[in-house]
């Protein structure tokens, strides 16, 4: 792409962004974006291909903003308190932002080819699965990652949706620690009761990492499988949504 036309695109993007923040998801037109980046709506299909080119790339755009942030936070010792500040950050992102988040969530853009939206998952992920190499994780990476994903999603597009003056200001910490009772062991009688479990998905991320040549590849797999069934075999894992 010629530079002119990539600082035109820039250009759209930032008063498509503003847009958005000053007017929300309604706000955003070919026309009030061409009228506000100063060009032709010609010029938009050029760039963008039709509205919905022009959504994916805004949606990328604030993706952008938020792995910034995201990557910032600096990993510790402690990875559950890291899941914490994770969720933290992603919930102030969602309500300082919510016209950005309901276009970047609240229509699935991330599950497309939008990189960004696709690490902000993969973020999670790794927060994950450290915590299942410290042994803390009772069930399997993947399906804390489903848990704690959708319940973040569900908690920030649930108070966007309510009126600033009748929000619960307790509710995202209430759901965040509800989750992480819900996918860690937290004390000793938990610990037993989750025991296998806990072991399972522990040696499940132990195998992901390591580079054996004990096992095929096919023995790999079916070994992966099998850790996987008995970390989201506990009682805990089996009760969550």
């Amino acid at each position: 792409m010629q530079e002119r036309a990539v600082r035109t695109r820039q250009r759209v993007l930032r008063a498509a962004a503003e847009l958005l923040s000053s007017q929300g998801r309604a706000g955003i037109s070919t026309r009030a974006v061409s009228a506000a980046a100063g060009v032709q709506p010609p010029t938009l299909y050029r760039l963008f291909g039709d509205k919905d080119g022009l959504l994916d790339a805004l949606a990328a755009y604030g993706f952008q903003q938020y792995l910034r942030e995201k990557q910032a936070l600096e990993e510790t010792d402690d990875p559950v308190a890291d899941l914490r500040r994770s969720w933290d950050l992603h919930v102030g992102f969602g309500l300082s932002q919510p016209g950005f988040y309901v276009l970047m969530y609240g229509e699935g853009r991330y599950r497309g080819g939008i990189p960004g939206g696709l690490e902000t998952i993969a973020i999670l992920r790794r927060t994950l699965a450290r915590v299942a190499a410290a042994g803390r994780l009772r069930m399997s990476v993947e399906r804390a990652t489903q848990l704690v994903h959708a319940m973040g999603l569900g908690v920030v597009l649930s108070l966007i949706a309510t009126p600033p003056s009748e929000r619960d200001q307790y509710l995202p910490a209430t759901a965040r620690e509800h989750a992480l009772r819900m996918i860690t062991t937290t004390s000793t009688a938990e610990e037993q009761s989750a025991d296998l479990a806990r072991r399972a998905a522990t040696l499940r991320e132990a195998l992901s990492r390591a580079d054996t040549t004990a096992m095929t590849p096919s023995e790999r797999a079916l070994l992966a499988d099998w850790l996987d069934r008995l970390a989201d075999g506990s009682p805990a894992a089996r009760s969550a949504p």
